[in-house]
């Protein structure tokens, strides 16, 4: 069994191991092609107009936020199948991770989906535009790390704040110095 920090070198590496131009065997270091199934794997880096897309790996307890963005087209936003491409993109880039964390290590990793994909499109001019999405996935091989609790960071509140809460807020009794007419 592999520790959590052997698991996040191991997927950091198989992140790193899909740079531009790792899909060549010519521009690869080792000679070998790997292809992530990226928009920007069409054609050669060097001569052909770049297509603008990549992936990133955070880490978040025991938990896996693949992040992809691209430079899209607003037809292909408005075309009906890009929330499924956009999905399919993610899903593609998680296979790729796991194969290659197989490749580097020796050993299986395990990505269950925690959530759906969480897209957003923005625009810079009415030629610019990108999307940015992104999604959870639980880490299998890592069991003795404990997840972000983001839901009870919410809950807790600074004791003075509660006690003015308490006291009726900003709707509550007003204090002896307070001369402004009532409304």
């Amino acid at each position: 069994m592999a520790t959590t920090l052997e698991v996040i070198r191991g997927i950091s590496q198989a992140a790193a191991n899909a740079y531009d131009g790792a899909h060549i065997e010519g521009y690869s270091s080792d000679g070998k092609a790997r292809k992530v199934g990226l928009k920007r794997e069409e054609g050669d880096p060097i001569i052909d107009k770049r297509v603008m897309d990549g992936f990133g790996v955070k880490f978040h307890g025991n938990k896996l936020c693949i992040t992809y963005h691209a430079e899209v087209m607003l037809k292909e936003v408005y075309g009906g199948s890009f929330e499924g491409d956009t999905e399919s993109m993610i899903n593609d880039i998680a296979k790729f991770l796991k194969k290659e964390y197989k490749a580097i290590t020796g050993d299986s990793l395990s990505l269950t989906p925690e959530d759906e994909v969480k897209i957003i499109v923005q625009n810079t001019s009415r030629v610019r535009t990108w999307c940015q999405a992104h999604r959870f996935y639980n880490i299998g091989s890592i069991s003795d790390v404990e997840g972000v609790a983001v839901e009870s960071d919410k809950k807790r509140m600074d004791k003075n704040f509660k006690k003015f809460l308490d006291a009726g807020g900003f709707q509550g009794k007003r204090p002896q110095n307070d001369t402004r007419k009532k409304t």
